[in-house]
């Protein structure tokens, strides 16, 4: 399902959802927002690459000076060193000379590091743009005979010991290969079965593969950049393959939605600028560049693909626009999606270069949740604040490289600044002080109580076991006053409260609710201001969205909705249904796969729900719980499920 937003415009088109992936917020565990002190500083170009061997972290990129401390003296060092992770002192033995910039690093077989980039000589020997090194001293390892004799070496990915590469080459160990190739990642050598060729430069340009990443189970490589095909068969800037085969072959998967050109077609020749498979491979994130042009095209947003997805026309699972600002990396860990780049906003579908409805701020740096695309509640920001020695960059145009090494979550940018710090170039988020985000969602209880406004500060309690009703008990909760729409998440309730003086007048608010008074409300996030959420006639959260109806409109919406920051989608999606006229619905609740909801003549019904499906609600099946009552009329849109 794509966003729909039109172009610069203030408020979004619904997006018509149709049978789909809908995937459940999961555990997942955030590194630090404040970044470890301890790593080395480097001055000038960027860092693009790390890996880890043993206790040194390896840093490649195109800066040319690195220091210690930011009162250092300056010491020449172009492109690659190392460091300690523990202590964060320089390697004093590891001081390779190169004469051109690292892009990517691999931490190889047999003690060995793998370094690519754009480079003719290093140690003064010709090695051009692939070698492997010793990681103690730096020395070249003869035996390893891997060479992108035709061009740059733009990304490397490890799995088992096949090392695949990408790059602007034609040749790689002597042999034809055109942006992609792998070897044998213990000698170098060709392996001539793969043969996955990435041609037709998209604006009259050479074409190049500019990332790739390889799943999980080493079965399938994904592969982003400025080509029109793989193998002959049309896959514009983004396609699949099948590496767990005995000979590699292209996928039956594309898109268009890289197909047409963004912004500044001769600016951002491809705008695809980073891949990378979920851990359990089942998703790819792409982030992208471009500009202009979304919704037509991906450009400018962060998007989940799923890897088992096969055909023509295929569209992302969820898409995240930051409003004109550009992507330059992503990394999926510990089950969080990192991005970087130069964006301010994400979640911004509704405006361009300015924040619009529902935008929340992330300069530089973020996190969002694999399920929704949604940001989390981490924000360390890309800026140096006051802490920035003189001589240094406040902000830059890219994040070239995120990486989790094993103690934590490494940047590379050309700017300076990170967590209101100076981190020259580099950094890292470190794992410890970091937090677990456990998910929330609708009670799965089968036995329980339906609660229902029944006047202001008042509420019946019926208990509920998915077809019998009990007898009404009415209770005072003056806390839930000026209340609509209301849904339950877990040991809480967010429900619309009716607030003067707010920009729509009213808000979402949480209280906690244990099962007898419902607490003191608090506004779920100022970053939701521009909701008007008394326009819901009903609505209940599951999975990561929040379904809902409006009166007059006989549609089910929903909105993704992250529980850890309590975050609203910008963009409103209309789920298929038939049968049920929802413009007649006041209050629902999920219930057990079902949802049961009451309506204008007070009767309370359920029905089957499946979001996957296709309709996800067929209404001729819905079945009549209780009938209006003069004790009990079921029309409110203060309407509930609770276990407690």
């Amino acid at each position: 399902m794509a966003a729909t937003a039109l172009g610069i415009a203030v408020a979004a088109l619904p997006g018509v959802a149709s049978a789909a992936v809908v995937p459940a917020p999961a555990t997942a565990t955030l590194a630090s927002a404040n970044p470890a002190d301890l790593t080395p500083h480097a001055k000038d170009g960027e860092t693009r690459a790390f890996a880890q061997v043993g206790n040194l972290v390896y840093v490649g990129g195109s800066f040319t000076q690195i220091r210690q401390t930011a009162t250092s003296a300056w010491q020449a060092q172009r492109y690659l060193f190392a460091y300690d992770r523990t202590t964060g002192a320089i390697s004093t033995t590891f001081l390779p000379v190169l004469d051109g910039a690292v892009n990517t690093l691999v931490a190889g077989p047999g003690g060995t590091l793998i370094v690519g980039g754009s480079f003719g000589t290093v140690n003064g020997v010709v090695r051009k743009n692939l070698v492997a090194l010793d990681p103690a001293t730096g020395a070249i390892v003869g035996s390893w005979v891997g060479r992108s004799d035709g061009g740059t070496v733009r990304d490397l990915e490890l799995h088992d010991n096949w090392l695949y590469v990408a790059g602007a080459f034609n040749w790689v160990n002597g042999t034809a290969h055109a942006g992609l190739a792998r070897l044998n990642a213990t000698t170098g050598a060709i392996d001539p079965a793969f043969v996955v060729n990435a041609t037709g430069g998209r604006n009259s340009a050479s074409p190049y593969v500019w990332t790739i990443d390889v799943s999980p189970d080493g079965n399938t490589l994904v592969a982003g950049g400025n080509f029109m095909y793989l193998n002959g068969l049309s896959r514009n800037q983004i396609g699949l393959v099948d590496v767990g085969a005995a000979t590699p072959a292209v996928l039956d998967w594309s898109t268009e939605k890289y197909v047409p050109p963004c912004a500044a077609p001769q600016t951002f020749i491809h705008y695809v600028q980073s891949v990378k498979f979920g851990e359990d491979g089942s998703y790819f994130i792409v982030g992208s560049n471009g500009g202009g042009g979304w919704p037509a095209a991906y450009c400018d947003a962060l998007v989940r693909f799923e890897t088992a997805a096969r055909g023509t026309g295929q569209l992302a699972t969820w898409v995240d626009f930051t409003g004109n600002d550009t992507i330059t990396s992503v990394e999926v860990a510990d089950g969080v999606i990192y991005l970087g780049g130069h964006f301010r906003w994400l979640n911004n579908p509704n405006a361009s270069d300015n924040a619009g409805a529902g935008a929340v701020d992330r300069l530089g740096i973020a996190a969002v949740t694999p399920a929704t695309g949604l940001p989390v509640n981490w924000n360390p920001r890309r800026s140096g604040g006051s802490a920035l020695p003189a001589g240094t960059t406040a902000w830059g145009s890219a994040v070239p490289v995120i990486w989790r090494g094993s103690d934590g979550v490494y940047f590379g940018q050309n700017s300076d600044g990170m967590g209101d710090e100076y981190h020259g170039r580099l950094g890292m988020f470190p794992m410890a002080g970091g937090r677990t985000i456990t998910p929330k969602n609708a009670p799965t209880a089968t036995t329980g109580y339906l609660y229902l406004k029944t006047a202001d500060g008042e509420v019946a309690k019926v208990s509920f076991d998915g077809s019998t009703l009990g007898a009404p008990a009415t209770v005072a909760q003056p806390n839930w006053t000026g209340a609509g729409a209301t849904w339950r998440v877990s040991d809480r309730i967010y429900w619309s409260h009716l607030v003067s003086g707010t920009p729509t007048g009213s808000r979402i608010d949480i209280s906690l609710f244990s099962g007898s008074a419902i607490g003191a409300p608090w506004e779920a996030s100022g970053y939701n201001d521009w909701y008007n959420p008394a326009a819901m006639s009903g609505a209940f959260y599951l999975d990561g969205r929040l379904y809902y109806t409006r009166a007059g409109s006989s549609a089910l919406y929903y909105r993704y909705f992250e529980i850890d920051g309590n975050y609203l989608g910008a963009t409103e999606f209309v789920l298929p249904t038939t049968g049920l006229s929802w413009s007649t619905v006041r209050g629902m609740a999920w219930y057990d796969g079902h949802i049961v909801y009451g309506a204008t003549d007070g009767t309370l019904r359920s029905v089957a729900f499946d979001p996957t499906a296709a309709p996800a609600v067929n209404g001729a099946a819905a079945t009549v719980l209780a009938a209006a009552t003069p004790e009990l009329t079921w029309s409110s849109p203060g309407m509930f499920f609770s276990a407690q």
